[in-house]
């Protein structure tokens, strides 16, 4: 559930109507519901607390400082996966031993800065990567905890871009290798491996695949404890799905109770790294319609949001309902076929194709729905285009989270060389 929704035909954020947003703030806009975000992680944690999992919020989600504090505060720990996520995680004030460290190609300064700052551990994504830590920890006079990443080769039926538990992808080891890296565990004696880690793909609605992967990791988990080798965390990674048009995703409370009786009979401390699912419906974005246009095969209706601040569309052919800020009828013989594109100078420029909605002048407001993850996170100044803002309602009071970007910001930090000013 989220707090966006009807009342009096006006489309409200939480109290607020988002039209009165629209008069304060311009478009495009990011508007977030705090009680949206803080519900959807608050669901998770109580779905599995016979178990006191630690959630880690995967950052790169939506990584804006105030969502993440707003997190961090109800206990969450994050999931991240670049220097720039530690600083922003560090910023609003996690604790280093509720952090979590993915990524394929963390370089030597990066992992300076994570081992330096202590945080929980690793998650090591090859053998090259866990020999790197092992000798900068030993550099450092350090020693740290790691997770190795296990690629349980299963399919986890959801976009080949957001697929990540297949072999053929980029993403952790095998099976094989783990083992053997385990048993050459001494041999590495700046690194201390304490658990194991699996994500294998993004906005999954089937708790089949997370299944399989878990009790894959499990039985092996099992074999390794025969071998004298002992592993005290279990990450399960993110991924659970979110509904955007008809999915039919599993809730918090049916993932738990398939995956609890793992835990619980192997004594394994586990860990989370959800994003959409906690981000997903918390923020909209919320653009004007510019333009309505017809051509003799379609209509076009033309917002001042594009791809650049929305590019999940264009990347993934991805389906996010749009509303109008004041509700219709909705009636059969009102609705029309439309593209909806920006005004980007790209035919990949779209928010919705061949989409059934109610007909649209010019100078109304559309809603772009279930846009807080990977919305913002993902958004660039491609076309020299301004980077919107941000704020967040908390019942009936709104707050500033990202000014919107000025022309200055553009150019800020691009240098003319002096010859070419005929210096």
């Amino acid at each position: 559930m989220h707090e966006f929704r009807y009342s009096k035909k006006d489309l409200l954020c939480e109290k607020l109507r988002i039209a009165d947003l629209v008069a304060r703030f311009q478009t495009p806009l990011y508007v977030y519901s705090y009680q949206t975000l803080i519900g959807h992680f608050l669901k998770l944690k109580d779905a599995f607390r016979q178990i006191n999992p630690l959630v880690c919020y995967s950052v790169k989600a939506n990584s804006n400082l105030a969502i993440l504090k707003a997190l961090v505060n109800k206990g969450a720990g994050l999931d991240i996966v670049s220097g720039g996520e530690l600083f922003r995680a560090l910023q609003a004030g996690c604790p280093p031993e509720r952090i979590v460290y993915a990524s394929v190609g963390k370089t030597d300064a990066e992992i300076e800065k994570a081992v330096r700052r202590k945080i929980l551990f690793f998650n090591v994504e090859s053998v090259a990567e866990l020999e790197n830590i092992n000798r900068i920890c030993g550099r450092l006079n350090r020693v740290s905890r790691v997770a190795l990443r296990i690629n349980p080769d299963v399919e986890p039926k959801t976009h080949k871009y957001i697929t990540t538990g297949k072999l053929t992808s980029k993403f952790g080891v095998d099976f094989k290798c783990v083992q053997q890296i385990l048993l050459l565990r001494n041999a590495l004696p700046h690194v201390r491996i304490v658990g194991l880690h699996i994500h294998i793909g993004s906005q999954i609605t089937d708790s089949v695949p997370f299944i399989a992967a878990i009790r894959k990791v499990i039985d092996f988990i099992g074999v390794l404890k025969k071998k004298g080798i002992v592993i005290e965390y279990l990450n399960i990674g993110g991924g659970m799905g979110i509904t955007y048009n008809r999915e039919t995703p599993q809730t918090a409370q049916e993932y738990a109770r398939r995956v609890i009786p793992f835990f619980k009979k192997s004594g394994l401390k586990m860990i989370l790294e959800p994003g959409r699912f906690i981000a997903g419906q918390a923020g909209v974005l919320v653009t004007k319609v510019l333009y309505v246009k017809q051509t003799p095969r379609k209509k076009f209706i033309i917002v001042d949001a594009g791809m650049n601040d929305l590019i999940r569309p264009s990347l993934y052919g991805a389906y996010h309902q749009i509303l109008p800020l004041r509700a219709t009828e909705n009636r059969k013989a009102d609705l029309e076929k439309v593209d909806v594109v920006g005004p980007i100078c790209e035919s990949g420029d779209f928010l919705a194709q061949e989409r059934r909605l109610p007909k649209v002048k010019e100078g109304e407001y559309l809603a772009v729905m279930s846009a807080g993850a990977y919305g913002f996170s993902m958004a660039s100044n491609y076309n020299s285009r301004l980077r919107c803002q941000e704020v967040m309602v908390v019942h009936d009071r709104v707050f500033t989270i990202r000014q919107r970007e000025s022309l200055r910001d553009l150019t800020r930090h691009e240098i003319i060389p002096p010859f070419l000013l005929g210096k």
